[in-house]
């Protein structure tokens, strides 16, 4: 009963997905960007976390659900914008993810501790919280870093360091050991080393208190 409803949640994800007007390639062919997104964070979940529970799996599914309802441009430049956008969006998530789980047979609080973990609270108190940021910050690394170089093209190296080192510090020992596994681009992984130096101190207290 258990896997038929979360195989159930899944593909309900991945069918409110496929709306993406946004195309990218993944297999030879072009995709629905959300769903190609969605299915590399399940894999490296699996691949990090292979004893995940079945809300974490549907949270790591669902962490970009309909993302593209709340397109970025609605919202002003600049940090303070993004940072509402980013808001807005966890909060969209979590809505719609409780409406697929609902019917679905999940409790009231099992929604809610998906919720909870799309929204990304209890970081660096909540094991599944932590893992979760883990996994985004790595499929981040993996597949998306070199094009968000491309974009930001006109960033200082100092800057890219700073951005880099602010990620760091949101995952844990497990994360930053996942990520550096990774086969990376020279300048990635320069990047990388870059800010894990700038920030060894800052590193080094947290893996202290790590909870995973």
């Amino acid at each position: 009963m258990k896997l038929a409803r979360l195989d159930a949640v899944i593909a309900a994800i991945d069918a409110a997905n496929a709306d993406d007007p946004r195309r990218t390639e993944a297999g030879g062919a072009p995709r629905p960007y959300e769903n190609v997104y969605s299915e590399r964070m399940t894999a490296r979940l699996a691949a990090m976390y292979p004893g995940a529970s079945e809300l974490l799996q549907i949270a790591a599914r669902a962490q970009h659900l309909r993302r593209f309802d709340i397109p970025r441009a609605g919202y002003p430049e600049g940090r303070a914008g993004y940072n509402d956008w980013r808001r807005a969006c966890r909060d969209h998530h979590a809505t719609l993810v409780a409406a697929i789980m609902e019917p679905a047979g999940y409790l009231a609080d099992e929604i809610a501790r998906v919720g909870m973990l799309i929204r990304k609270e209890q970081l660096k108190k909540d094991r599944e919280s932590q893992a979760l940021e883990n996994v985004v910050d790595v499929v981040f690394v993996e597949h998306y870093f070199d094009d968000f170089l491309g974009k930001y093209s006109q960033y200082s190296e100092d800057k890219l360091i700073d951005i880099v080192g602010k990620t760091l510090k949101k995952m844990s020992p497990v994360g930053h050991a996942a990520a550096l596994a990774l086969d990376l681009p020279e300048r990635t992984r320069a990047l990388i080393m870059a800010a894990v130096v700038k920030e060894s101190e800052a590193l080094a207290r947290l893996a202290k208190v790590a909870i995973d």
